[in-house]
């Protein structure tokens, strides 16, 4: 855990909690990127005390810190998908995921789509402070999505039985964020502008159909964006 949190670290995540309490959750019955609006808001535990105390070493650079959510198996069903008691690997692709706010990264959290307290999932704790999650054999009921995240790498993971592809939409209902054709999280066009990049490249359309192609890389950039834009990450540790 970091000391103390930087001061644009403290200036993001007050802006952050004051956004979050005009917004609502996500929608009982969703069932993935089709059922998503612009009212659909960040999950209701990123507030700024968790934001604060979740921060890792890994995380000293992040201005935002949008936790994964308490009940992922019911936000895997709202996606579209079906939690499983362990990982299926017929179809085992890898994309990565960037998220810059005002040219600063958020950490994409480790544990998206997976029942980190199931006794099954095994707890890895990672040099920089960081915690992993896998490791599974069987659980002994549903603990995983065919679609998540082991750590906090950025890394999105498919496992599963079916060669279909998953979403970036379907990642993000599971990770409780908003994701449309105008809002990320609390940010909205035309007030903050918003753009989505595949491969480096500037993408239109629906970013919730974007979909999580083997070593695909996608950066969200909100706001001022950095000095660079990823075109390709490292998957050499997936």
């Amino acid at each position: 855990m970091p000391r103390g949190i930087p001061m644009r670290l403290a200036i993001w995540v007050v802006i952050l909690g004051l956004a979050a309490t005009g917004c609502g959750t996500t929608p009982a019955g969703s069932t993935g990127p089709a059922s998503q609006s612009a009212s659909f808001a960040a999950s209701p535990s990123v507030t700024a005390s968790q934001s604060a105390a979740a921060a890792s070493p890994s995380a000293e650079a992040a201005a935002l810190l949008w936790p994964a959510p308490a009940d992922p198996m019911d936000r895997t069903v709202q996606a579209g998908l079906k939690p499983q008691p362990k990982e299926f690997l017929s179809n085992h692709v890898h994309a990565h995921l960037d998220v810059f706010v005002d040219g600063e990264p958020v950490m994409v959290p480790s544990g998206i789509g997976i029942d980190t307290e199931n006794p099954g999932v095994k707890r890895f704790d990672e040099p920089d402070g960081s915690v992993a999650y896998g490791g599974i054999d069987l659980c002994n009921e549903a603990c995983i999505s065919p679609l998540h995240t082991h750590d906090v790498s950025g890394i999105i993971h498919t496992e599963s039985a079916s060669p279909e592809p998953n979403t970036l939409g379907e990642l993000f209902t599971e990770w409780g964020v908003a994701l449309d054709a105008s809002c990320v999280a609390t940010f909205c066009s035309p007030g903050t502008e918003v753009a989505i990049y595949v491969d480096g490249e500037l993408a239109s359309g629906d970013p919730a159909a974007i979909q999580l192609t083997d070593q695909r890389e996608i950066a969200i950039v909100i706001g001022t964006p950095p000095p660079v834009i990823p075109k390709t990450a490292d998957f050499s540790k997936a």
